[in-house]
């Protein structure tokens, strides 16, 4: 991996006027950096914030504040063909295949349209070629091309969409939620194609996802959001096996284990109240209304996001 990430957010603010003199903070001043080759995922409930980061990172969002540097450049300062050509970089696979998909479309033009936004295998036999050649890469066959998406499954309808954002060579890939829309005997098929994917083209993804099992088995680092926060980041194996934020540790209990011996002694921690409004958060830690940790501390002091261990942040007064 080399030194400089090649993505780093950073105090990354994403605000919403909502009218009546409302504010939604979607995001709220998250930062983290994603290394060349490595897989950063994203987890939380929903309405924590995982999307509108990511559509923000992209610059589909333009950010209330903040920086997202991609390869030491702030996106945000650029414009014209500058932004045109950063966008060649960084692509993303959308949560719903049935609906990112343009149903008047054919196979082929959804696949091509990148390359003729872009300038990109100028001749109709080579766009052809290039459309074939991603189609096979993702499991499909060149005979699809002609075909529109309702002819398709879900799954094949996502690998459609997986193959629109190759079609440009990115380096980075955004993945919201790229599974949760599928069945999920089919769900395990995307994840290991975007895995040899990742492994034979050297690309970089951020996962966003709520289901923590999946994104144990693909991420590197899990960073954990709630309500437009991230409020803990380690590596994989660390996070599941030494979870210190009372959230993630909510979050890993929920999760089912085969064995029914070990399920049935497994502590159960159940969060009470539902999730507050990003319109109107807490004050101090927005967790402290759901934690059995809460203080009058938490209500008065925001905790940061500090190293409590080598590569292990977490942001709580009582870690």
């Amino acid at each position: 991996m080399s030194k400089q990430p090649l993505v780093e957010v950073d105090q990354l603010m994403k605000y919403f006027n909502i009218g009546g003199g409302a504010t939604l903070k979607a995001v709220n001043n998250i930062s983290f950096s994603i290394q060349q080759g490595e897989t950063l995922g994203v987890v939380g409930e929903s309405g924590c914030g995982k999307s509108t980061a990511g559509r923000t990172i992209l610059r589909l969002y333009e950010p209330t504040t903040g920086q997202v540097r991609f390869e030491g450049t702030n996106i945000y300062d650029l414009s014209g063909s500058k932004l045109k050509a950063m966008r060649r970089e960084m692509q993303m696979i959308f949560q719903d295949p049935y609906a990112s998909l343009n149903p008047r479309m054919t196979v082929s033009d959804i696949i091509a349209e990148p390359l003729l936004i872009h300038n990109l295998n100028a001749s109709r036999a080579e766009r052809k070629k290039r459309v074939e050649d991603l189609l096979d890469l993702v499991g499909l066959n060149a005979e699809h091309a002609t075909r529109y998406p309702h002819e398709f499954s879900g799954g094949q309808r996502q690998r459609i969409g997986i193959a629109r954002a190759l079609a440009v060579n990115p380096k980075f890939i955004i993945c919201d939620e790229p599974i949760s829309a599928l069945d999920v005997s089919i769900q395990a098929q995307v994840v290991n194609l975007l895995q040899d994917l990742q492994r034979d083209l050297g690309l970089t993804y951020l996962f966003i996802a709520h289901d923590l099992s999946m994104v144990k088995h693909i991420s590197d680092r899990v960073a954990v959001m709630y309500l437009g926060k991230v409020v803990e980041l380690a590596t994989s194996e660390e996070l599941y096996a030494n979870p210190q934020h009372p959230y993630t540790r909510a979050l890993l209990s929920a999760i089912p284990i085969p064995d029914p011996e070990v399920e049935a002694t497994k502590e159960r921690v159940v969060l009470k109240g539902d999730l507050p409004s990003p319109i109107n958060p807490p004050s101090g830690c927005h967790f402290r209304t759901r934690c059995p940790m809460a203080t009058e501390k938490c209500a008065s002091v925001e905790p940061e996001l500090v190293e409590t261990k080598s590569g292990h942040f977490a942001a709580c007064h009582y870690i």
